[in-house]
């Protein structure tokens, strides 16, 4: 007997018994999905922060489309093809410093586990053995493989359940005060011989919660990485291209870490496609006349010519159309509508950064009900734990943006009351 309405699928993060029945989306356009029984959304997540140009740009389409015709995919073992040779050129071209060396995966999730492996390897290819672990920050999250999610926050996130079948890390709190920064020194310190890097996400730990933290703290990051002689691995898997209305959060602080990991925007929501890119001096530890120092690692759709198409496709429209204007627009906006919810009982917070804004409750909503309501007034959004949040689309239109920021801030206040 089958159980469940969904047929055969196994839907992610989501109780199969318990949740409501998903919508059925039919099409989409703008900043809009269209549901099979006529309603049309806005989409307040931009569909996991990733269609950043919108639903359905015609420049993206059209360079897809002309890829498919001529060659849709090929291995990149031995082989290489210009779609793929032009991005990377692009993104080491875009990216902070000298970070120029581009491995290509399909995943964020995959792009961290390719950060991870490339720090640990280079310490094996210096001869050093033991430098397995990573140091990580409480509230963070990367990912949901396996080594990802050993540096997700260990007590909060999602993968806490999972502790014992992970490799153990080393994790500390964001330097925010005098007494963080001396306790991630210390931490450094003490564990310095088995560390093989550091991972932070810049500016905002996304699906950890949407928290914030200011420059000043990833300076401090980086400066005691580079202190302790170790990688700083810099996971802008959500932050990158425009969303904290900087191309890259990292620019923010004026650091350059020594790995960076992009995916989602990357494509403008297109198809699946990340990026792990390597400073030079990284690469550098695994040039060798060895085999066993190279790089180990290829999945099968690497670099793939489809999504390598739309990626350049959609860093054409990064730099022909106004992104980073348009994102801190938003995040005026944002400003302007959240801020009324601040000090109000029942919520905890209120925070906007570049074309991010949550709100956090002081205690868990019913995740079930809000989103319900939500829909019900012609908004899709995904809020989780205490955070009800909005990521649209950098190109969302005045109309449609007044409308997620009403919304929000009536479901939330509405919320607030009720919890």
């Amino acid at each position: 007997m089958s159980i469940g309405a969904d047929g055969h699928l196994w839907r992610p993060y989501t109780q199969m018994k318990t949740a409501d029945p998903p919508l059925e989306a039919v099409r989409t356009h703008g900043s809009r999905i269209v549901l099979a029984d006529g309603r049309e959304l806005v989409d307040g997540i931009a569909s996991w922060w990733t269609a950043v140009h919108g639903y359905n740009h015609p420049h993206i389409a059209r360079a897809v489309s002309a890829q498919l015709a001529a060659m849709p995919h090929v291995m990149f073992g031995g082989l290489t093809h210009a779609p793929a040779e032009r991005l990377a050129s692009r993104l080491a071209a875009m990216a902070p410093g000298d970070l120029s060396r581009v491995f290509f995966t399909d995943s964020g999730s995959v792009a961290v586990e390719v950060a991870l492996k490339m720090a640990a390897q280079l310490w094996l290819n210096r001869g050093v053995a033991g430098r397995t672990r990573v140091l990580a920050f409480r509230g963070g999250y990367h990912g949901d493989t396996m080594g990802a999610m050993s540096v997700c926050d260990p007590e909060e996130g999602m993968h806490r359940r999972f502790g014992a079948y992970l490799p153990e890390q080393v994790f500390c709190d964001l330097p925010r005060t005098a007494q963080e920064t001396a306790a991630l020194d210390a931490a450094l310190s003490r564990h310095r011989e088995t560390l093989a890097a550091v991972i932070v996400e810049p500016l905002v730990q996304g699906a950890g919660g949407m928290l914030v933290h200011p420059p000043e703290v990833l300076a401090v990051v980086a400066r005691l990485a580079r202190a302790h002689g170790l990688p700083l691995i810099a996971d802008e898997i959500f932050t990158g291209f425009g969303r904290t209305g900087s191309l890259f959060a990292c620019e923010q602080a004026g650091i350059v870490p020594d790995i960076l990991c992009l995916s989602k925007a990357l494509t403008g929501g297109t198809m699946a496609l990340a990026a792990t890119i390597a400073t030079e001096a990284v690469f550098r530890e695994f040039w060798s006349d060895d085999p066993a120092a190279a790089l180990m690692h290829g999945p099968t759709f690497m670099a793939n010519p489809l999504a390598c198409a739309a990626a350049n496709a959609s860093l054409d429209l990064f730099e022909t159309e106004p992104r980073l204007v348009q994102a801190r627009a938003i995040g005026a906006r944002l400003a302007e509508g959240l801020g009324e919810l601040r000090g109000l009982p029942g919520i905890r917070d209120a925070r906007v950064l570049g074309a991010i804004g949550a709100v956090e409750f002081a205690h868990a909503p019913d995740l079930a009900r809000l989103k319900r309501a939500l829909v019900a007034r012609g908004v899709w959004v995904r809020p989780f734990g205490r955070i009800l949040y909005l990521t649209p689309a950098l190109t969302i239109g005045p109309a449609d943006l007044d409308l997620l920021v009403a919304e929000l801030v009536r479901a939330a206040r509405e919320e607030a009351a009720a919890g």
